[in-house]
């Protein structure tokens, strides 16, 4: 199994189908915040739609293609980050990620994503390392912005959120520019 461990209190973990109950208390309690920035929310509902999207992400993960894991902060499930694509071809590693609303604050996905992006870099020897963020989502673009991400552009009406488009903002990090910094 998957555990990569970024300090005393922090870890990444492969998802399992007996953390669905966490997942879907997590996503419960946060719905009203996530649903802002994340069009899946109103589709998970059930402890049985996390075990889904569990087995997806296993699935992904079987055939080297993704890799989601459960943020582990002091020894609970407090999100979920990893790579929602792993393009072999262009050796480009594409982060995502959330945090549950009571999480928020701590530098938690902060050293998530810089794990995250070194493990890119170190172990899957990658050239790059994208992350998209909503527009007008601050909270997730300074993730990116604090680890020297250098934004690229923007993907106009790049995801639609229930009832409206959002553009994202497109940041990149090469591998040569990471051993730099």
């Amino acid at each position: 199994m998957f555990t990569y461990k970024l300090n005393d209190e922090l870890e990444l973990r492969l998802l399992d189908i007996q953390d669905a109950e966490r997942i879907h208390e997590l996503t419960d309690q946060s719905r009203l915040y996530l649903r802002e920035w994340l069009p899946w929310v109103d589709y998970s509902k059930t402890v049985e739609d996390s075990k889904e999207f569990i087995k997806s992400t296993r699935l992904g993960f079987a055939n080297n293609k993704s890799l989601a894991t459960g943020i582990i902060y002091q020894n609970e499930i407090v999100g979920v980050a990893g790579f929602n694509v792993l393009d072999w071809s262009n050796k480009v590693a594409y982060i995502g990620y959330w945090l549950g609303e009571g999480y928020q604050g701590k530098g938690i996905m902060t050293t998530v994503a810089k794990g995250l992006t070194k493990y890119a870099f170190e172990y899957y020897k990658m050239n790059k390392v994208e992350i998209t963020a909503a527009e007008f989502n601050h909270r997730s673009r300074a993730i990116p912005e604090r680890l020297g991400f250098k934004e690229e552009g923007k993907l106009r009406q790049r995801e639609w959120i229930y009832d409206h488009f959002v553009d994202h903002i497109v940041y990149g990090m090469l591998a040569d520019e990471w051993k730099k910094s």
